[in-house]
């Protein structure tokens, strides 16, 4: 009686096992995954810094007042985008 129980736990476990390594994700797989996340949290932190310093150069002397302001809500947007695709796709 303890043997085929035993048996059959093998059995599932070996299966368990089998079907984990079909869905492992590749090298190329988590590459790609990791560039999409750097993309998307370095694409809005930079058009923050092109738009503030646009914005400040429109005023008169120097002021970093935008470039700033901007700089930080990018790097807040990233942060959201990149922990809601994370939430989404791991």
């Amino acid at each position: 009686m303890n043997d085929e129980k035993w048996r059959r736990d093998v059995a599932r476990d070996s299966e368990r096992l089998k079907e984990a390594e079909r869905n492992r994700r590749s090298l190329l797989a988590q590459t790609v995954f990791l560039g999409s996340l750097s993309v998307l949290f370095v694409v809005p932190l930079l058009v923050g810094a092109y738009l503030g310093r646009w914005l400040d150069s429109q005023g008169e002397g120097y002021s970093v007042g935008w470039t700033m302001n901007l700089i930080i809500l990018g790097l807040a947007l990233g942060v959201f985008n990149v922990y809601f695709f994370i939430r989404k796709y791991w």
